[in-house]
């Protein structure tokens, strides 16, 4: 596989894989992101896979690869892509890249009646090769540059097999008289697009301990669910990496009123503590004096008001 691919990482590099694309009546194409660390899913890189070979385009380069786009919108190129959804919207909300004539595999062989229908399962069922993944290269750090070779290999393997897979399923679907109902299934989702992830308060109640929490504790708990997914969308975080959910839960039962006392309760690291500390010493004390009840009158207002009757 070692030699099956290039990384466009040079002006020579790129024309030579923009003649080979733009010529090609059929290409694959995959990506690599990174969703686990980020509140908005990062994309790492575009592998474009031709009858020749490969390409991997990475999007940290300063290189042009526009070309791309009249690539994907031209109907005379079939685009193979393996469950095209994620791979769609993020092209298209990165780059402005639109789709026409596309070919989803794991939607075709979920109309044949495939029962898995991972990549790895369809190729071994059509090709019977074993391609060989595994979840540790998968769940890689992609954002993180320069990549190793196992990574780019790995990157590249994801599209080794989709023009032979296209033609395999393309033929099934024609023989069952599904060609029709395929096409206006992978129309569809050529139209798929990206949209930001949105707050939902009522998910806080879901979480792992809320029905025992007090009442004081549910409104911090509330404040604090709310304060995690702002701070995760502002900074570009993961949800759980800003606070976990045990932390916000057990933050919720502790009556913080300083830096100092966070720190002793040992919920958070140090470097959290430092991160977020502030901030959460500010919410935590608004959620106190939102939440207090009124003062309850004092006994002599009580002997008033007695005596005041008394004397009607």
């Amino acid at each position: 596989m070692d030699n099956n691919w290039i990384l466009v990482d040079s002006r020579q590099k790129l024309e030579s894989a923009q003649r080979d694309i733009t010529g090609s009546r059929h290409i694959g194409i995959d990506t690599e992101y990174d969703s686990f660390r980020y509140f908005r899913e990062k994309l790492c890189l575009i592998q474009v896979r031709t009858e020749a070979r490969a390409y991997i385009f990475d999007p940290f380069l300063n290189m042009d690869f526009s070309f791309l786009g009249d690539v994907f919108a031209d109907n005379k190129t079939v685009k193979i892509i393996h469950a095209c959804d994620n791979d769609i919207r993020l092209l298209n909300r990165d780059y402005d890249f639109v789709f026409s004539n596309i070919f989803d595999t794991y939607r075709a062989a979920s109309l044949l009646g495939s029962k898995t229908l991972s990549l790895i399962s369809i190729v071994r069922e059509h090709l019977g090769v074993e391609l060989g993944k595994t979840k540790k290269l998968q769940r890689s750090r992609w954002d993180i540059r320069p990549l190793t070779n196992e990574q780019l290999n790995y990157a590249a393997l994801d599209a080794l097999y989709l023009i032979n897979i296209y033609h395999c399923l393309r033929q099934d679907l024609i023989f069952h008289e599904l060609e029709e109902e395929a096409q206006l299934i992978f129309e569809k989702m050529s139209g798929v697009r990206w949209s930001e992830k949105t707050f939902r308060p009522e998910a806080a109640s879901s979480l792992d301990g809320y029905d025992d929490l007090t009442g004081i504790q549910k409104e911090r708990l509330k404040a604090l669910y709310r304060w995690r997914f702002e701070t995760a969308k502002r900074t570009n975080t993961a949800v759980f990496l800003v606070l976990s959910d045990r932390n916000i839960i057990d933050l919720s039962r502790r009556n913080s009123h300083t830096i100092e006392s966070l720190s002793e309760t040992g919920i958070l690291s140090a470097k959290k503590t430092k991160a977020f500390g502030p901030e959460l010493i500010r919410l935590l004390g608004k959620t106190m004096e939102t939440a207090s009840p009124p003062p309850p009158r004092g006994k002599s207002a009580k002997r008033n008001r007695c005596f005041t009757r008394s004397q009607e």
